[in-house]
C-alpha cells in the first residue's frame, strides 16, 4: 500500500505562488507516474499535471499550462506543484496520486490539500 500526503495549500491573493508537496509512504513511487488533480466546489474533479517515473516527461492541462510546473524528487518519493501566476478560478482542493493504471486512473490518491486565491 500507499499512502500520500500532500501539503502547502493555503489561502493567497490572485498572482502569487504557491508550492504544493506529496510525499509518498509505504513504498517507492519512483517508477511510477504521479500526477495533480483538482476539484472546485461544485465541479468535478479535473486533471492538472502528471510526471513519467524519471520526471523527463511531463503533460499538463491547458488550464495551468506555463504558469504551473510538475516535478519530482525520487530519492524523497515526492512530487512537487510549482503554481505561479495564480487566479481565483485556480481555486480548489488539490490531489496527488501516483501509479497510473489508465488515462487519468491510478490506484493511490492523497486527501487533498485546499487552495484558496483570493480576487
Amino acid at each position: 500500500q500507499v499512502q500520500l500526503v500532500e501539503s502547502g495549500g493555503g489561502l493567497v491573493q490572485a498572482g502569487d505562488s504557491l508550492r504544493l508537496s506529496c510525499t509518498a509512504s509505504g513504498r517507492t513511487v519512483s517508477g511510477n507516474t504521479m500526477a495533480w488533480f483538482r476539484q472546485a466546489p461544485g465541479k468535478e474533479r479535473e486533471f492538472v499535471a502528471r510526471i513519467n517515473r524519471n520526471g523527463l516527461v511531463t503533460y499538463y492541462s491547458d488550464s495551468v499550462k506555463g504558469r504551473f510546473t510538475i516535478s519530482r524528487d525520487n530519492a524523497k518519493n515526492t512530487a512537487f506543484l510549482q503554481m505561479n501566476m495564480l487566479k481565483p478560478e485556480d481555486t480548489a482542493v488539490y490531489y496527488c496520486a501516483a501509479v497510473q493504471t489508465s488515462a487519468d486512473l491510478y490506484a493511490y490518491w492523497g486527501q487533498g490539500t485546499q487552495v484558496t486565491v483570493s480576487s
